[in-house]
């Protein structure tokens, strides 16, 4: 069952009542069952979430998103006891060997520079070099091919309406900075909301290591997808004027949750191919695969 995505943007108060989300706003009130709801976003200074609202959604593996007064997400909840062997887990993804976590590192930059190269090709219609540059990456990209890539690829990426291709990626930077971000945000939250559902600690990564990032997990496992993001943002680029995040932007940015990708046997809305992913993580743990199990994100034969 795909998730609904809730976005809030206005003075509210959120309770809770026979298992269903109650939203009341000064202009109307609506209720939600709570089992339908996988991410909850709450962009507005004057929101309410009483404690038992914020306790079930949570329980129901939904991920609760704040947004800071940029209108960018800020925050998130996620539930810490949503998997039945959770400290089996943790023990197998704590205990992991440094040569397997570089593995998996290889195996994740691989496919992030496969799609990058998959989407310069698809929106510029140009042959580029990236299929070689993922083929030179080596365990745990010691020779930092994923900085390599990067570098070409935004500095090709095509700016709709513009004289000049090219965008500086910045995590602060001007338009189309804030599209990329607010997406990126919204894909971290959802890969975290998969992890955590598998059972997996997101504060230990395989690659990032910063003592203050409670997300390192979701940061390495997200880096495949986020061309996905770029995609969106490009469309949007074509059909949008304004520079501005705006709700209907906002809007389409969240349906990204919903788009199809592709597994070997069958496709899946982003939403639940983050999950097969992450579970896929959780068995390389254990030992049960040796590798990660990516989907691919557009089915080419279909497009030609």
């Amino acid at each position: 069952m795909i998730k609904r995505t809730i976005l809030i943007e206005s003075k509210s108060s959120i309770t809770t009542k026979n298992q269903q989300l109650v939203i009341k706003s000064e202009i109307r009130e609506s209720t939600i069952p709570i089992e339908d709801i996988g991410f909850l976003v709450l962009d507005h200074v004057e929101i309410y979430l009483s404690i038992p609202a914020m306790n079930l959604v949570v329980e129901h593996n939904t991920a609760i998103i704040i947004c800071g007064s940029n209108h960018l997400p800020n925050g998130m909840f996620l539930n810490l006891n949503s998997h039945h062997i959770q400290q089996e887990i943790f023990k197998n993804q704590i205990e992991a060997s440094i040569p397997l976590k570089k593995q998996l590192w290889q195996q994740t930059i691989v496919e992030k520079i496969k799609n990058q190269g998959e989407l310069l090709a698809k929106i510029t219609a140009s042959k580029n070099t990236f299929e070689f540059l993922a083929s030179k990456v080596l365990s745990g990209d010691t020779s930092n091919m994923a900085g390599v890539a990067a570098q070409q690829y935004w500095k090709n990426f095509p700016l709709p309406n513009h004289e000049k291709d090219g965008i500086k990626r910045e995590r602060y930077g001007d338009y189309p900075n804030n599209f990329l971000n607010y997406g990126y945000a919204i894909l971290r939250a959802a890969t975290a909301r998969a992890l955590s559902g598998s059972g997996l600690l997101n504060t230990l990564g395989i690659h990032h290591k910063s003592k203050y990032n409670a997300f390192a997990l979701a940061d390495d496992i997200m880096e495949p997808f986020r061309p996905i993001v770029d995609e969106k943002v490009f469309d949007i680029m074509k059909r949008y004027p304004e520079q501005e995040l705006t709700t209907t932007i906002k809007a389409e940015l969240l349906q990204l949750l919903t788009q199809t990708v592709y597994f070997k046997e069958e496709k899946s809305p982003l939403m639940v191919g983050l999950q097969k992913t992450a579970s896929s993580l959780q068995q390389c743990f254990t030992g049960d695969r040796k590798k990660i199990k990516y989907p691919k994100l557009w089915n080419l034969t279909d497009t030609e």
